[in-house]
């Protein structure tokens, strides 16, 4: 099998544990459950969550996690809260307010199959639960850990991580702003939730190398939003699932739209290297990473 093969495979059998856990956790059964779950307000969690996402983030973690040692069944929790921050944030970023967004992975926005009220509950509702399953769904890890990563996932998430980002995010649709401005917003709105996901798989198999997939993480997450840019420019709404060219429509400034595309694709290569620079000390066990490394700078959608 392929390193791309390989990556592929792990993908897909950790986004299917992922969603399993997560349809469990978004149940309406009520003797699983302490209190009331509105009815409205669980259907548009549900819509936001279990809709067919790659799951990248949660397998990042669980690969991490498994290169080092750890199980995937100690880290289900952690995978799963980390999957619904970015959920949330993509409810949030879909509405009127901000992006404006009538599709995402193919299906209605949550604002626009249900309401704008409800899309922001929902949004509420899922970053909320995502810390509560990071603790109660992690119980196979010490509480010392598990503590270490409700922490990393709230700064992360917050004010200097992808919150944050997504504020300086709106200015580039109001002025100019420098490449390094441009890198930093990448590093924030998006790189955060990403090299959360690779420094949390570090922090669950007892710290090792936590530096190093820290690195890691900045490193294709800078890529992940370099390559989302490209595709706006480059790719189809059908394909992507949501819509295209609005970076360009909003007069936003972007690194693809400041240096071309071009460059982008050589940026993405160096991004790549490095990448594979860092996991060059785990030889042939590191091979699924390395694939998704190139996966997260040269997908298609």
């Amino acid at each position: 099998m392929s390193d791309h093969d390989a990556f592929r495979q792990s993908l897909s059998d950790r986004a299917v544990l992922v969603e399993a856990f997560l349809d469990t956790q978004l149940s309406a059964d009520p003797r699983d459950h302490e209190t009331e779950r509105p009815e409205r307000l669980l259907a548009a969690m549900r819509h936001a969550v279990l809709n067919g996402g790659k799951r990248l983030r949660p397998f990042l973690l669980f690969e991490v996690n498994a290169l080092l040692g750890g199980s995937d069944d100690a880290v289900l929790g952690a995978a799963a809260g980390l999957e619904l921050v970015h959920c949330y944030s993509l409810v949030h970023d879909d509405l009127p307010s901000m992006d404006d967004d009538d599709l995402r992975r193919g299906q209605p926005t949550v604002h626009r199959k249900f309401d704008e009220a409800t899309a922001i509950l929902a949004g509420d509702a899922l970053v909320t639960l995502a810390f509560d399953l990071t603790i109660s769904g992690s119980a196979g890890l010490p509480a010392e850990r598990r503590s270490e990563l409700v922490l990393l996932l709230a700064r992360s998430a917050g004010l200097g991580g992808m919150v944050g980002g997504q504020m300086l995010d709106l200015s580039l649709e109001h002025g100019d702003a420098a490449s390094d401005m441009i890198t930093t917003i990448h590093a924030m709105k998006t790189g955060a939730l990403i090299r959360y996901a690779c420094e949390a798989g570090a922090i669950a198999a007892g710290g090792t190398e936590r530096a190093r997939m820290r690195r890691f993480g900045e490193v294709i997450g800078l890529a992940f939003q370099l390559a989302d840019d490209l595709l706006d420019v480059t790719a189809d709404s059908a394909s992507m699932g949501k819509a295209t060219g609005k970076d360009a429509a909003a007069g936003k400034q972007t690194l693809v739209g400041m240096h071309g595309v071009d460059w982008a694709r050589a940026r993405l290569d160096a991004h790549v290297a490095e990448a594979e620079a860092l996991l060059e000390p785990f030889g042939a066990r590191a091979a699924v990473l390395c694939g998704a490394a190139r996966f997260i700078a040269y997908r298609t959608n």
